[in-house]
């Protein structure tokens, strides 16, 4: 057993901080084989299969490896202090203790009968197992799920020092760390790996705590996938669960969730070559490959690993390999199927059903077209040695994954290096490495597997014939296959992988020290709110202050999602914000000013009880100073000619896509999804732009999208241009404002933030750019929601409020967020 290492420096000093890759994963990467002379009654070693394992090389050192024993030792060694120490030391892993019902209550009860099962496509109310009994949602086991992600969390807490270390979380047995980490640890860097696919929308939102699980993932700083199509998913999950959008920026897709960017990374995870290449030439490996070839010689081999579960196919190759054989008699006799049945990782009825179905097939192809010594398939049940393994790969002429759905599979990826540098028997050296390879379209690895026969696995005759295929396809061909997979297998291995995710992590975690982080929510609702140092919430203690002390002031007001909520039927403004509007106006030695992108028909309608009230409407093109005066216009165009040429073609999008509209406005078009899908809404909308970009170039127009609208202006029009000519007015009248409110809640306020840049203004003057919602803006300052806003404002009105009424509890919505 090795000696722990000495910890502590100089004179027993503890060691300066190092930055640590802390790997999280339901299992250590242990084995351990029973010797009663050893330290706590076994012998323990790191297992070079284990993924964790292999997915740390290539890291910076030191890693720590936190996970659960192996089952096989986790009931028969005492948890204990000193085991785990000792562990530590030894292996630098952390071991989590969890009493065996809570366990089997969250692995094979919560993960593996649920949550593995659903993120696979088993509709919850599909008949499961053959036996139609469902997948119905349990809240027990859910709450072992949630119990046990704390008890990892409170581990890794332990371990942790959150502005040094960084934590790779693998798979969703942890799917809810991230929550609970963050809970512990607001500042911890943590990146997520989903090691299984993530199904479409429509599955996902079958699940009854959706919502958590989706703000468990988005508590992480990173969130991989294997494959673009299950970003995609996760990316239309949270759209349509929690209304967020997402962005790409220089190759990099980010989710902005309280004021911190989630990115999305989309890798997927290579083999250990390291680890393939020690095993390639053993004298095992040699003497199995030789077996092989002596066993099989004259016929052609045929090759399927999988682990023994509902989801691999394998009964559905076995009957591909029955029509094979039925269609072309010429065949019998010359081509054998291997399959390797690795252990089922969990138990249940599942999978005897599965392994009985596989037997049935084959005794039946084999009393079939089988005769004596031959068998048609031939199926390994059972643990195997990795060296013959290995053995296998090298000497079988064709793989086939059949998965009907699988994450990744990386079994092709060993095939084609085992192809490539394993032993060759004697008769076969010195020629070129050739392979063929045919792969289910549902597997994670047949993107990246251009090489390969891409099969529908549900479709018995496809794969049949693309066996066939590959029986015939000529040796040039398989050696140019094999020559493409190989390199790009031996180029994206776990080493690329793994120092990938390291440097994405460290990017997506590059601000965090610089942050203000607040804590809102309990249990699976907790997530964190972070704020640049310089951006901050307004207090009425503040501005009330300033209110106070200033005698002219200018008060500007963003209108839909400002001072009104955004998605209510009536977009009238209510009796209290006419009130509230009016007690401002009545002060002389204020100016206020709605400043919306609404028409200024619809705005002078709204608004006609505040008559000392001003109004810039159409995004600053007309502007009234009150009631009584006359409206005013920019003139930057003579003609608006142009909109003949766009609201046609908004009409095309409007028609192709359900619950879109437009709106006619004096001076501008606006094209509004809001009811529309959102995806189907999004995605017509950044064509709707390119399109209208495209046929307006020579017009005096721009063309810019905002909270779910695409909306066509005339240039130089915009509320940035609009408060700056305000302000300019003012100062031509003598009373450059020594108080300044200008809220807003979207992308087009923006512009208004910018123009408080005033040189003009004096150092004395109180300047309160403040957006609603906590987001990454151009404003000092920001206001929760709508309620908060108008909190604000009845609070000016009374010279003797020190504090407003009621803190309400911060909410943001992320579609104002990204605006």
């Amino acid at each position: 057993m090795p000696s722990a290492p000495n910890s502590g420096g100089e004179g027993g000093a503890p060691p300066p901080p190092v930055a640590r890759r802390v790997v999280v994963a339901h299992r250590l990467p242990l084995r351990a084989d029973p010797n009663p002379d050893a330290p706590h009654g076994f012998d323990f070693s790191l297992d070079p299969q284990a993924l964790p394992l292999q997915l740390s090389h290539g890291v910076p050192r030191p890693v720590v490896f936190v996970g659960v024993l192996p089952s096989a030792i986790a009931e028969a060694v005492p948890a204990t202090d000193e085991l785990a120490a000792d562990l530590l030391a030894w292996f630098s892993c952390y071991p989590v203790f969890l009493p065996a019902k809570l366990h089997a209550d969250f692995y094979d009860g919560f993960c593996k009968h649920y949550l593995w099962p659903l993120l696979h496509y088993l509709l919850p109310l599909a008949p499961s197992y053959g036996s139609g009994g469902g997948l119905p949602f349990n809240g027990e086991l859910y709450r072992a799920f949630l119990t046990v992600n704390t008890h990892f969390a409170e581990r890794v807490f332990e371990l942790l020092n959150p502005d040094e270390d960084l934590v790779f979380v693998h798979d969703y047995h942890l799917w809810a760390f991230p929550t609970f980490l963050r809970h512990k640890s607001p500042r911890a860097r943590i990146g997520f790996f989903l090691h299984s696919p993530f199904p479409t929308s429509e599955l996902f939102r079958a699940i009854p705590v959706r919502e958590d699980l989706l703000r468990a993932l988005l508590n992480a700083d990173l969130v991989g996938f294997h494959t673009f199509d299950y970003a995609r998913h996760f990316l239309s999950s949270c759209s349509r669960v929690l209304g967020l959008s997402n962005r790409s920026r220089r190759g990099y897709i980010g989710i902005e969730y309280y004021g911190r960017t989630v990115v999305v990374k989309i890798l997927s995870v290579g083999i250990d070559m390291g680890q393939l290449r020690a095993v390639l030439p053993l004298p095992e490996t040699l003497a199995k490959a030789n077996e092989i070839a002596d066993k099989y010689r004259g016929r052609r081999l045929m090759l399927g690993v999988d682990d023994m579960d509902l989801f691999k196919g394998i009964g559905l190759k076995l009957l591909a390999m029955e029509k094979l054989l039925e269609s072309r008699a010429d065949l019998r006799g010359q081509v054998v199927l291997v399959q390797i049945n690795n252990p089922a990782r969990s138990l249940g009825r599942d999978v005897d059903e599965v392994r009985a179905e596989v037997l049935a097939i084959r005794d039946r192809i084999n009393a079939r077209f089988g005769w004596a010594g031959y068998e048609p398939v031939v199926v390994v049940d059972g643990a195997m040695p990795i060296h013959d393994k290995v053995a296998f790969y090298t000497s079988a002429d064709i793989c086939i994954v059949n998965a009907v759905r699988d994450g990744l599979n990386r079994i092709p990826y060993f095939y084609t290096v085992c192809r490539q540098e394993g032993p060759v028997p004697g008769a076969l050296a010195g020629k070129p490495r050739q392979s063929a390879i045919i792969v289910s379209e549902f597997v994670g690895c047949s993107p990246s597997l251009s090489g390969a026969i891409r099969v529908n696995p549900w479709n018995v005759d496809d794969v049949a014939e693309a066996m066939n295929a590959a029986l015939k396809m000529s040796d040039n061909e398989k050696q140019l296959r094999q020559e493409k997979h190989y390199r790009y297998v031996s180029t994206h291995d776990v080493v690329y992988w793994a120092q990938s995710f390291d440097q994405d992590l460290q990017k997506a975690c590059k601000d965090h020290s610089s942050m203000v982080i607040l804590n809102f929510g309990l249990a699976m609702g907790f997530r964190v709110v972070a704020l640049s140092p310089s951006f901050q919430k307004l207090s009425s203690e503040r501005i009330n202050q300033a209110y106070r002390q200033t005698g002219n002031r200018l008060i500007l007001l963003d209108y839909d999602g400002t001072v009104m909520p955004q998605g209510l039927i009536s977009k009238a403004p209510s009796e209290e914000v006419i009130r509230t509007l009016n007690e401002l106006c009545s002060d002389p030695t204020n100016t206020v000013f709605v400043v919306s992108g609404r028409g200024k028909d619809e705005l002078a309608e709204w608004f006609a009880p505040c008559l000392k009230l001003g109004i810039s409407a159409e995004h600053g093109y007309f502007t009234r100073w009150s009631v009584d005066s006359p409206w005013e216009s920019c003139k930057l165009v003579t003609h608006f000619n142009w909109k003949n040429i766009a609201e046609p073609v908004m009409k095309h999008y409007s028609d192709a896509t359900d619950g879109s509209y437009i709106e006619v406005k004096e001076t501008s078009l606006v094209w509004h999804y809001e009811e529309a899908d959102p995806d189907f809404g999004s995605c017509q909308a950044k064509e709707l732009q390119d399109h209208l970009q495209n046929v307006l170039a020579n017009e005096p127009v721009s063309v810019k999208s905002g909270h779910q609208i695409v909306e066509v202006n005339p240039q130089s029009v915009g509320k940035g241009v609009a408060v700056r000519n305000l302000i300019s007015t003012m100062e031509n009248r003598g009373s450059l404002p020594d108080f300044i409110l200008c809220v807003g809640d979207d992308r087009s306020d923006e512009d208004m933030f910018e123009a408080m840049t005033n040189p003009a203004f004096s150092e004395t003057a109180e300047i309160f750019p403040c957006t609603v919602g906590n987001k990454p803006s151009l404003a000092k300052f920001y206001l929760d929601d709508p309620a908060d806003v108008l909190k604000m404002l009845q609070g000016l009105t009374d010279s003797s409020t020190q504090q407003l009424p009621g803190a309400s509890r911060p909410r943001v919505s992320f579609e104002d967020s990204l605006d």
